[in-house]
């Protein structure tokens, strides 16, 4: 039996558990006595906190049962937040704004004596767009009223298949959607006045094929602003997810052996060295956006998640030290799923890598970045766009999402102009700091009677997909027979047969539609002359570090070739060679990908 049927097993196992607690805490009365004598202390140390029309709340909303084995049920099925299995929350707290004790709260006639201090806040705004220094202006617009800076970075097709902006027939592709990066000095430019090893910085890079070329630019662009002292504070993540490339995406540029290898290459490099650094982001999202089901979605992406830990442990790294830097990425939709999805992978996976793994609390937690639907946005009516955003925003913060970005209305069209951009970014602050939703009260949505069912049907469809693959072999195997792929297709082809049949509602599309033209949006392109500036800008720096890259590169060919990890010399080729220059030496020693038939 393979690792993830053994994750398949634990679960069962677990469930089982859970209900021999019951039965356990109904039979035994000294169990019994001892539970709810926790529960009772648990409800009794809860804060309380006011709303600004003055209304008590709990800190933390608990079910109001008394009964031992539905205590049970809920202490060992689902957690308290920040407690195994994680099904409600990773954290104790999220999203609440400080204890505001009742006392202190009457004696100031409602008023708070001092301003109270502000967490992190969970939006992640995603930008990229022609060069580096437009990209760098948009990310200051974003962050203008952001306390902490956390930037989501998107880039254009020739960087994320590896390929210099020189090279023959991409020149119309320059900064077309996403930023064009080549060098060293493209990535000193696209983060120019942000302090990197700020501990309210995070960079995210949603790139994976040249994924650890782009690590080693970024690490060179901090030392080169910062010092080599900088390296260790580096916060952030890069998407780097070779599996849901080949599954979902295509932009894979190697083998997958050779892949996987350079990744666990970044992934070792980076945990020894850089301990507030995510080097992968198992990412369900392009998977979604591919046309899985909900099901499909979490299913894969956890399943990547368990390959991608069996895989780093056999390089030898401590799952304890990996563990913890292993974080996902789930599209959040419209879908009746979505009501649970992110709270029953939250629990598969704290489940699996205790049992399975014998990892330690840490590394139980899955730490996600949620993704309203691009999928969802529709060019007809595109206004209803907000409504759609706002409810999947809604649906992810009921998940208990550690980050989220959410999508601009105007994206059917083009790249996001600032204005929905920022109504985008509203969207997210009027529902966490406007609303009283999510900043008074922990588990405020959670539990209901729907979202049990939700739960319970989530789980039992998310393990089936499990006994499916592995069936086949495991996440290797199934993905050599082009299982995933091909069940995303049909899943896809279904998706779209139900809008044009009508049973899939789409307002504004199939249903209550106004046959009004579309209007005339204004296109965000990169203009010619930005293009050949980068042209030129490459130019001068392969002149300028001509006879340092040959030896660069023969360096990081030899350390492939011997199977070092060629992580340290990624590290110096960056400061002198291209990223075309990089991927096109180590293509000659490895080879190409070639989609599977």
């Amino acid at each position: 039996m393979s690792k993830l049927g053994q994750v398949v097993e634990s679960v069962e196992n677990y469930n089982k558990f859970v209900l021999d607690q019951v039965k356990r805490a109904r039979t035994d009365e000294k169990f019994g006595r001892e539970l709810l004598g926790r529960w009772n202390d648990v409800k009794a140390k809860i804060p309380t906190t006011r709303t600004p029309t003055g209304l008590p709340l709990p800190r933390l909303a608990l079910p109001e049962i008394d009964e031992p084995g539905e205590i049970a049920r809920y202490l060992f099925g689902e957690g308290l937040p920040g407690e195994f299995p994680y099904l409600n929350a990773a954290y104790r707290e999220m999203y609440l704004e400080p204890v505001r004790e009742i006392e202190s709260f009457e004696k100031n006639a409602g008023k708070a004596e001092t301003k109270i201090p502000q967490l992190e806040e969970p939006t992640r705004l995603f930008s990229g767009l022609m060069l580096a220094e437009d990209t760098n202006e948009r990310f200051h617009y974003l962050t203008r009223h952001q306390r902490t800076h956390r930037l989501s970075t998107a880039f254009d097709g020739p960087t994320l298949y590896g390929i210099d902006s020189d090279a023959d027939g991409v020149f119309g592709k320059i900064g077309e959607g996403g930023v064009a990066i080549d060098t060293v000095e493209d990535m000193v430019r696209l983060y120019d006045g942000f302090d990197l090893g700020s501990a309210n910085f995070s960079a995210s890079m949603t790139i994976s094929g040249p994924a650890p070329i782009i690590m080693a630019m970024y690490i060179a662009a901090a030392k080169r602003r910062f010092g080599p002292k900088v390296v260790p504070k580096l916060r952030g993540t890069i998407q780097a997810d070779i599996f849901k490339e080949v599954q979902a995406q295509n932009e894979t540029i190697f083998p997958i052996e050779p892949s996987l290898r350079f990744l666990t290459d970044m992934v070792e490099f980076t945990t020894h060295e850089m301990p507030r650094w995510y080097p992968i982001s198992i990412s369900g999202y392009h998977i979604a956006e591919a046309g899985s089901t909900p099901v499909q979605q979490a299913a894969y992406t956890l399943s990547n998640g368990f390959a991608y830990a069996e895989m780093f442990a056999g390089r030898g790294i401590p799952i304890d030290q990996f563990g913890p830097r292993l974080s996902f990425f789930l599209d959040c939709g419209l879908d009746a799923e979505y009501i649970a999805l992110a709270r029953v992978s939250r629990r598969i996976w704290a489940i699996g890598m205790r049992e399975v793994f014998g990892a330690g609390q840490r590394a139980q937690l899955l730490k996600l970045h949620t993704q309203t639907s691009g999928r969802s946005l529709i060019a007809a009516e595109f206004k209803n766009n907000l409504t759609r955003t706002a409810t999947e925003l809604m649906l992810a913060y009921m998940n208990a999402t550690n980050s989220c970005h959410s999508n601009s209305a105007d994206e059917p069209f083009t790249t996001p102009s600032e204005e929905w951009i920022r109504l985008a970014a509203h969207g997210q602050a009027i529902l966490l700091e406007e609303s009283g939703i999510f900043k008074h009260t922990m588990n405020m949505l959670s539990g209901s009677p729907g979202m049990k069912a939700v739960e319970r049907a989530v789980e039992a469809a998310i393990l089936d997909e499990f006994r499916e693959i592995e069936r086949l072999g495991g996440v290797l195997a199934a993905v050599e027979e082009r299982y995933q792929r091909s069940q995303i297709q049909n899943a896809a082809h279904r998706y779209e047969q139900q809008i044009y049949n009508g049973t899939r509602p789409i307002i504004g599309l199939n249903r209550y539609r106004d046959d009004e033209e579309i209007p005339e949006v204004k296109l965000a392109r990169t203009p010619r002359s930005k293009q050949q500036l980068q042209v030129d800008r490459l130019a001068k720096f392969k002149k300028k570090n001509a006879e340092k890259a040959k030896p660069a590169l023969d360096k990081l060919a030899a350390a492939v070739e011997r199977g070092e990890n060629c992580f340290p010399m990624l590290l110096e080729a960056a400061e002198v060679c291209s990223l075309g220059q990089i991927t096109g030496r180590l293509q000659e020693v490895v080879g190409r990908f070639r989609p599977m038939v």
